[in-house]
């Protein structure tokens, strides 16, 4: 109990720390104070899950930094009622703390290892809106379009056509563009983005990696 209890802590010592300076809507610090990101990463970098740095996961592949899923979180502009699509599930931490946010997520993964694992830990968490397949994310989830909000969560050079036609008119879309954090609003069927700072992420995994 004592460990839980240090854990905890620490969470919302880092909450304060850096996430709550930084977003104006009041349930992301929630939803941050919520999720435990020590499930999030492997056994040896538990000790760093409350360090505000990117940690690798396996497979190539990194959960990022705290503070940067805060912002990017927080250009989703939502309020609950959402359906939203995320591209790239990674280790599952921004879909669990989009759980919090949104009616229902949506997340596609590439790698069925990571896949696999983030079902896991939104079964031990209790997290029943977020739904993982296994697929190509640039050809984003048809079945299920048209979406609120659409995050992708890896590098791309531009936004593949199919998740912009699966946005709805009005919807948000987070992403980043080589190394620039962009989001933004479709309108009249085009996307209008703009610059949200210098980033950097894994590059986004296609059918033709």
């Amino acid at each position: 109990m004592a460990e839980f209890s240090s854990t905890e802590q620490l969470r919302q010592q880092f909450v304060q720390t850096y996430i709550a300076p930084m977003v104006t809507d009041s349930r992301v610090v929630t939803a941050f104070q919520t999720i435990p990101r020590e499930i999030f990463v492997p056994a040896e970098f538990q000790s760093a899950a409350y360090q505000d740095r990117a940690l690798p996961i396996g497979a190539g592949q990194t959960i990022s930094q705290p503070s940067l899923v805060a912002q990017m979180t927080e250009l989703l502009q939502l309020t609950g009622t959402e359906t939203v699509l995320e591209i790239g599930t990674g280790s599952g931490y921004q879909a669990a703390i989009l759980s919090h946010l949104a009616k229902q997520v949506y997340s596609i993964e590439r790698l069925d290892v990571l896949a696999q694992q983030a079902r896991e830990r939104f079964k031990q968490l209790n997290i029943t809106n977020v739904v993982v397949i296994v697929g190509d994310g640039a050809k984003g989830y048809q079945s299920k379009a048209p979406f609120d909000a659409i995050i992708i969560t890896a590098t791309t050079p531009q936004v593949p056509q199919p998740l912009i036609e699966q946005l709805k008119e009005n919807g948000r879309l987070v992403v980043p563009l080589g190394n620039r954090l962009m989001a933004g609003t479709k309108l009249n069927g085009a996307l209008h983005l703009t610059n949200h700072g210098l980033v950097e992420f894994v590059p986004l995994i296609t059918s033709h990696q």
